[in-house]
């Protein structure tokens, strides 16, 4: 009844914070300078910006709007981000304080009018982006859904092209909001994930950290409407120990993060009442009402949470709290005016002369509910029979269309460009042809130099076989010296184990686990040492192997280590058993490397999936994972011996950056292909084939 009120409470603060937060100037010295004909430097102009929205922070906004108005009619050479910021200030002011849409909706236009040129548009992907936002916003206020879908979608491909994450946190929020609002909670719970996501990677500020908590609060009020309460409670849960972790960062921020703690407390208790633990629901209630009805802090909150909690006395049959706490609610009606509230109001009072047998009283009080819920329901009734997702597909098939039309604009240009290519290229051949007469004189010359050539070839063949030898070489002293290494290094590690049944200080026996995990670190490096030499220059035994057999070994012998990380081994094989000519041992090395690569670097609880494929001339054999990815910069370098791009694990595991490398080398040894697929979203696939 009352909970899908929450979600809108955070909106106003979320926008509207992510104005910049700077060092506070003293109106005082602005209002001497207001008398005078002065005109503001544009970093004067930064400074009044930040304190104009210091000021609307703390609830001075009328005077906030005039005092930056003032300024910006003594300012002159204001850059375009300066102007976006002044005309964002405005829009803010009437699109939230006042309100006036209409108002709102010219400084919106205005907003988009800045960007005039190409070089503006890419520059400031950022700002051109929201400025759709913002003229949609007002758009979907006024019931033109359609006109609103175009601009959050013009928006979001600016965001795309242009790589802002913070443009793309903004659409996806705005379509968890429309997706709310149409009651379908679980898009909305998707949305507002991926918009946390994305806002990572916006600037760090107070206004991306309160927009981050408010998403997941929405995303925990999303789940709680569709019942899914464990899902509600982590949410809920993780939203306070976000603001929790901010505490420090943001203590002049204090009123603006108890606001936040206020509107989570109040969601909470939406799931006790439905679990009918009232007790902990009133607990709740009146911890956010205690916060939020405060003078400065989140007042509509406050009340809708007043009428969560009169429903609860009403549930309860505790009249005498029932009209208490309605009576209070009435008189806030006088500056908090909320149509959906006042209709909650009415029913509640209903719902108490019921309660005292006072018919012709509550029968009012209904008719008044039942009159506002009939124009909240019209109001809303366009909304939800709205197909957001045909108009967003049909959107994505113009933009489709309008980029073949440029990449066939392209093709035009480029098709012309061909044809001159080829006039000058004939052009080129009739010079070539009239110059051949004179390039038989120098026959001679270039075969003497032909001659040269030849021998340096030779040389160059003679220093190709020596590099050659000195690669055997260094192979050979590299074997040599980690074999001579691994008896003293396996010396160590045993004694370090044996040692530990002693007894020590804390601090003697953490060294000793420092000296015993080096040491296995160092024997595991060495271990790859030698592998990769003897991959590189070991002759290929092979013999038939049955793929399935060896997959299932590799596999279950890899399951306990899964099992420490909780993480489980999903296993695909071929319809049939198929037998290839494979060097057994070597290939059960290349999946059993990357499967505990999977394992590695895979969150706890994941799966990781090992597949066989049988196609007409090979047989391929993937490993996915749902682990961290491969970032782009690195993906060339997985492949290299010795290469920069290892990682620890999830858990800190080493990793020293052969296994890849001797896994190609034992794939390619076999005629193979080895490669693989990757994101930080979806994990890591690498596949390898082997010919039949």
């Amino acid at each position: 009844m009352f909970e899908s009120k929450s979600i809108i409470q955070n909106r106003f603060y979320s926008i509207l914070l992510f104005n910049f937060f700077l060092t506070y100037v003293s109106i005082a010295f602005f209002s001497c300078n207001r008398t005078t004909n002065t005109i503001l430097s544009s970093k004067v102009f930064n400074k009044v910006l930040d304190s104009a929205n210091r000021m609307s922070d703390n609830g001075q906004k009328n005077s906030a709007l005039r005092y930056l108005d003032s300024a910006y009619r003594h300012s002159k050479n204001l850059d375009l981000l300066q102007t976006y910021n002044y005309y964002r200030f405005n829009y803010n002011y009437f699109y939230y304080n006042k309100p006036d849409k209409n108002r709102a909706m010219l400084y919106a236009d205005s907003m988009l009018n800045l960007f005039d040129t190409p070089g503006k548009k890419e520059k400031y992907t950022t700002e051109y982006g929201q400025s759709f936002f913002y003229k949609g916003d007002v758009l979907f206020d006024q019931n033109k859904y359609n006109e609103a879908y175009v601009n959050f979608y013009r928006g979001k491909v600016i965001g795309s092209n242009g790589l802002d994450e913070c443009v793309l946190s903004d659409y996806s929020y705005r379509m968890g909001m429309i997706m709310y609002r149409q009651e379908h909670f679980r898009l909305a719970a998707a949305y507002f994930k991926n918009s946390a996501k994305e806002g990572a990677a916006c600037s760090d500020n107070f206004g991306s950290f309160y927009r981050i908590q408010e998403l997941t609060d929405n995303a925990g009020l999303s789940y709680s409407s569709i019942n899914m309460t464990d899902s509600a409670l982590f949410f809920y849960e993780k939203t306070l120990k976000y603001i929790d972790e901010h505490q420090a960062l943001y203590r002049d921020r204090q009123e603006m993060l108890d606001a936040a703690r206020g509107v989570v407390y109040g969601n909470q208790a939406n799931i006790y009442i439905g679990l009918k633990n009232y007790n902990q629901a009133k607990t709740l209630l009146k911890k956010s009402i205690g916060i939020n009805l405060r003078k400065g802090y989140d007042n509509q909150d406050a009340q809708y949470t007043e009428l969560k909690l009169a429903a609860v006395y009403n549930t309860l049959n505790q009249t005498d709290s029932l009209i208490n706490i309605l009576n209070v609610i009435k008189k806030q009606f006088d500056y908090l005016s909320q149509q959906d509230a006042w209709a909650d109001w009415n029913n509640l009072m209903a719902e108490y002369f019921v309660k005292k047998n006072r018919h012709d009283e509550a029968l009012k009080y209904f008719i008044k509910y039942d009159a506002l819920k009939d124009s909240i329901n019209q109001k809303n009734k366009a909304l939800k029979e709205a197909d957001i997702a045909e108009q967003i597909k049909r959107l994505e098939k113009d933009n489709e269309f309008d980029r073949l039309k440029k990449n066939s604009q392209q093709q035009n240009i480029y098709l012309n460009v061909t044809v001159i290519f080829v006039v000058m290229l004939v052009m080129i051949i009739s010079l070539i042809f009239l110059n051949w007469q004179k390039s038989k004189k120098n026959i001679v010359t270039l075969g003497g130099l032909n001659q040269q050539i030849n021998d340096q070839n030779t040389h160059l063949e003679d220093a190709l076989n020596e590099l050659k030898l000195n690669s055997r070489e260094k192979d050979r002293i590299l074997r040599t010296v980690a074999h001579d290494l691994r008896n003293p290094i396996g010396g160590i590690a045993s004694l370090t184990t044996a040692m530990e049944e002693d007894d020590y200080t804390d601090e003697q026996r953490e060294m000793l686990n420092l000296i015993k995990e080096t040491s296995f670190n160092s024997l595991e490096l060495i271990n790859e040492i030698l592998e990769a030499t003897n991959t590189v220059n070991a002759e290929l035994n092979t013999e038939p192997v049955e793929i399935n057999a060896l997959l299932t070994n590799s596999v279950e012998l890899l399951r306990f280590k899964a099992a420490e990380k909780n993480q489980v081994i999903g296993l695909g094989l071929l319809a049939k058993p198929v037998e290839l000519n494979i060097n057994r041992e070597k290939i059960w090395r290349v999946v059993s490397n990357l499967i505990s690569n999977a394992i590695k670097f895979s969150p706890a609880g994941a799966t990781v999936l090992v597949k066989a494929e049988e196609f007409e001339n090979e047989v391929q054999v993937s490993v996915k994972d749902n682990g961290i990815g491969i970032p782009d910069k690195l993906k060339s370098q997985v492949f290299n011996m010795f290469t920069d791009a290892k990682r620890p694990g999830t858990e800190g595991e080493k990793s020293f950056g052969l296994g890849l490398s001797i896994c190609q080398q034992i794939i390619e040894s076999h005629k193979g292909r080895i490669w693989f697929e990757s994101d930080t979203e979806n994990g890591t696939t690498f596949h390898f084939s082997l010919p039949k």
